[in-house]
């Protein structure tokens, strides 16, 4: 399908929400990007554990990027053949009776809503903080559980309920943040199979008819009344309404696909849509996954299969907290650059293994393998001789070793090695980074063409699907691979030593973690 030989190509707008702002591309009929634009929005980072942004801010920068996009794609209005959205996921705005939100919007990375969603999974006797009741029933019917770090939608709704009853009484429905965009774009209240599944109160066991599960809306205190009706994935969802067109620049009646998480967008942007065909992203945050044929859980390591956006397929689910963040901490906080390429630069310039100086990445606490909201992240092993190159290249490392630790946890999820894997993300871009994880992880890396524009083209990708104009077969042949990296044995053994050591850190450390951020 996409553009038959002769056929003139047409176009899709995507938009990708990401948590340092969007990117609005136009893509052909083929997969190609002809431009894109971004803008930044504010993240406000709380006491407590908060993390909000603002969904007027989202909007402006939506509509900012778009004009930017078109005016460099200068295409006809003619030309255009649908809309589509993809975005952070596991967050939640609270929308009222006119549309709008009534306030900031909770992200993924906000833990307040633990002490609630503690008390919802509990019961007089619990395993690993779940009352057994209740987790069978959660892990049979959706195919996993909310985490106790409370970064789940279920716990910011509860969190909503408990600290801004007011709000919570005029909320008409809590939207995730895709969904909020197809609700701006169509005006229009859904979501979809595979958007609401962080909610944990969906009957996923039939793929091609989910539904909400009266028991766990009971279990976790959730109205019904106030969660988006239900659309299965690939579907249309409606057109761009007048006021939409016309903030974007774009016609008004287009057709609208309906929108996915991130983690579910970038199985599509990399090209890794057949079962077992793994990916590797590393943006703000990092996850591994792939399409499987079943529904599983692991509640010791966080990890399920749960609806994807491709109708009749789940989708592993994973997530490191903090993995590109770890550079732009190093970059903002600490001053050790002024941009990437120079901590590319610096990584350069050290052996492999730091000098035995190692870093861990939990700077907001962590979810996969282990569900932690109190561990905190750190140098370890500085000596006076330590250089800031050596500390650059441990943060590097660091992150990577965080990856092998998940990449365990995932490939015993999946029953199989994942002997290559996709790498996507704007850690991608980093040629340095792509070789240390083939070495930490002992695994071939292919390092996706444009890998920051991963999520935005998989956007499309979807939302040529859903227009019949593209056939799941021929994605694969839609994305570039501009390099394969190759594991070095010799330096993998270093890696391995230092990796030991990585994991023990967490078992030495989270109590003190603990006890210093248990409020």
């Amino acid at each position: 399908m996409g553009a038959a030989p002769g056929q003139a190509e047409q176009f899709v707008v995507a938009i990708d929400l990401g948590t340092g702002g969007p990117k609005v591309a136009v893509v052909s009929t083929t997969g190609r990007i002809v431009s894109h634009g971004f803008a930044s929005v504010p993240l406000h980072l709380l006491d407590g554990g908060g993390a909000e942004q603002d969904p007027s801010d989202w909007w402006s920068a939506i509509c900012s990027a778009a004009h930017d996009a078109l005016a460099a794609a200068a295409l006809p209005p003619g030309e255009f053949i649908g809309v589509g959205c993809t975005a952070q996921w596991s967050g939640t705005v609270a929308v009222g009776a006119d549309g709008t939100a009534l306030m900031r919007a909770i992200i993924w990375m906000d833990s307040r809503g633990n002490k609630a969603i503690r008390a919802a999974a509990a019961g007089p006797v619990n395993v690993l903080g779940y009352a057994p009741r209740k987790i069978l029933r959660w892990v049979r019917v959706t195919g996993g559980a909310p985490g106790l770090s409370g970064k789940d939608p279920v716990a910011h709704i509860l969190f909503i309920r408990d600290e801004f009853p007011e709000v919570y009484r005029d909320t008409i429905t809590f939207l995730e943040p895709v969904d909020y965009l197809n609700l701006k774009l169509t005006g229009r209240t859904c979501a979809s199979f595979d958007s609401i599944a962080a909610h944990w109160v969906t009957d996923n066991r039939n793929i091609d008819r989910v539904t909400y599960d009266p028991r766990l809306l009971s279990i976790t205190g959730l109205d019904r009344a106030k969660l988006p009706e239900l659309v299965a994935p690939g579907s249309i969802v409606g057109s761009l309404t007048d006021e939409a067109a016309a903030d974007l620049g774009l016609p008004a009646g287009l057709p609208v696909a309906v929108g996915t998480g991130d983690v579910h967008s970038a199985v599509f942007g990399a090209g890794s849509v057949a079962d077992f065909a793994a990916h590797l992203y590393i943006g703000t945050s990092s996850w591994i996954s792939a399409h499987v044929p079943f529904k599983k859980t692991s509640i010791s390591n966080n990890v399920a299969s749960i609806p994807a956006a491709l109708a009749g397929k789940y989708i592993i689910v994973d997530e490191h907290e903090t993995a590109g963040a770890c550079l732009t901490f190093l970059r903002d906080n600490l001053g050790f650059a002024d941009d990437f390429g120079s901590l590319n630069d610096m990584v350069d310039s050290v052996e492999p293994g730091s000098g035995r100086v190692l870093f861990t990445p939990w700077l907001n606490g962590e979810r996969t393998p282990v569900d932690d909201h109190t561990i905190r992240g750190g140098f370890h092993n500085l000596s006076l001789s330590t250089s800031r190159a050596q500390m650059v290249r441990a943060v590097y490392e660091g992150v990577a070793f965080n990856s092998k630790w998940l990449l365990e946890a995932v490939e015993r999820f999946a029953g199989r090695n994942f002997d290559s894997m996709a790498f996507i993300g704007g850690g991608a871009n980093s040629e340095q980074w792509c070789q240390i994880h083939a070495d930490v992880l002992g695994r071939e890396i292919r390092q996706i063409a444009d890998p920051v524009l991963a999520n935005v083209r998989g956007a499309a990708l979807v939302t040529l699907m859903a227009l019949g104009r593209v056939t799941v077969d021929e994605i694969p042949g839609m994305v570039e691979v501009r390099r394969t990296f190759t594991p070095d044995p010799a330096v993998g053994t270093v890696y391995d030593h230092l990796y030991a050591e990585f994991v023990a850190l967490y078992k030495q450390t989270k109590g003190i973690h603990k006890r210093l951020n248990r409020f």
